[in-house]
């Protein structure tokens, strides 16, 4: 089946979800941004015809809402495997690029982070896995991200979270939200793409960015290369640890048990010796949530960033992504979850 991945893009961008992301507040003066906008902003940046049309007496509109398709979404799970499978284990990209945290099926946020940080190609971006589970609408999430991943090959990016495994989004919603809507076959689809994610990425040579964090195994970057896909998330070792551990507390040296009950926590001293050893200036991770959206670790060498604002609708959270300029200067731009907009430079 031949698809057309702009059809795919429009379709997911005039979700009525839209409707829990705008306005924004009009005290900050911050752009309202509606599901004809969003398709704007995507038909601009991709140089796409506009698909607008002016009736006699009617305000501008554009194609109807609709959901896609099970062939639609089983056409971008199947050629995003494709692709992963064609890219390294170890993603190797240069800046500028904004890197992003969980989104966890919260879709509506997911537009937020793109209002902020523009519409791709316009920016770069590395997405640092859990896309699906926990939030509302996790299909829509994750195939939005694929279909950019598939449009733009070589400017937008996902690695692997610990929810892209079947053994936990069979638990966390994923599953019931696919065979509900759609069939398990597809959910069986998906774990097999899951499985052939990369699980890190390299900007510049400088910023290592994984979902979870650091292993007792990590003794260089080639070890990451080596690893052969597709795989599971095994229970323990590298690529468990990769997707699942966490920094410690203060004052922790070297490993210690994670209550999560899978890999471990690391003390500042291994954060130390990973960015010696493999000259890194920072290790950027997401995989927990952080009060204001991103926290450091490790005098600033370790930086954990979490995009879901108000995860579950439970913390009052806010989300954030960091953005990564040309010369690797590096800035925060937070989701407040009162709609608010903060950033910090």
């Amino acid at each position: 089946m031949s698809v057309n991945l702009d059809a795919v893009v429009s379709k997911l961008l005039l979700s009525p979800t839209h409707n829990r992301a705008a306005p924004y507040s009009e005290e900050e003066q911050v752009p309202t941004f509606t599901r004809q906008s969003r398709l704007d902003a995507h038909e601009m940046t991709s140089g796409v015809p506009s698909r607008t049309v002016k009736t006699r007496g009617a305000r501008s509109t554009s194609c109807k809402a609709e959901e896609l398709s099970e062939e639609e979404v089983v056409h971008l799970v199947m050629e995003s495997r494709k692709l992963f499978m064609s890219q390294p284990m170890l993603i190797e990209i240069e800046a500028p690029v904004k890197m992003c945290g969980d989104v966890h099926g919260q879709y509506h946020d997911l537009l937020r982070l793109f209002d902020l940080g523009g519409y791709p190609p316009e920016s770069n971006y590395i997405f640092l896995g859990d896309y699906v589970d926990r939030g509302e609408q996790s299909l829509e999430t994750i195939c939005l991200l694929l279909a950019y991943k598939l449009k733009f090959p070589d400017n937008f990016f996902l690695l692997r979270g610990n929810h892209e495994t079947s053994s936990i989004n069979r638990i966390y919603g994923f599953f019931d939200e696919c065979k509900r809507r759609y069939s398990v076959k597809l959910w069986k689809l998906f774990t097999d793409t899951f499985n052939c994610m990369p699980v890190a990425g390299l900007v510049d040579d400088r910023i290592l960015c994984m979902h979870g964090g650091l292993s007792p195994e990590l003794r260089n970057l080639d070890q990451i290369r080596r690893i052969l896909r597709p795989t599971d998330v095994p229970d323990t070792g590298l690529v468990c640890d990769l997707l699942w551990s966490d920094p410690g507390e203060d004052g922790l040296v070297g490993w210690g048990e994670n209550d999560r009950g899978v890999s471990w926590t690391f003390g500042e001293d291994v954060v130390n010796h990973i960015t010696k050893v493999c000259d890194l200036d920072l290790i950027c991770r997401a995989h927990q949530v952080v009060d204001e959206g991103y926290q450091f670790f490790a005098k600033r060498k370790l930086v954990t960033v979490f995009s879901a604002p108000n995860y579950c609708g439970e913390f009052n959270n806010a989300g954030a992504f960091l953005c990564v300029d040309e010369n690797l200067k590096c800035s925060i731009v937070q989701i407040r979850p009162t709609y608010n907009v903060d950033v910090f430079y």
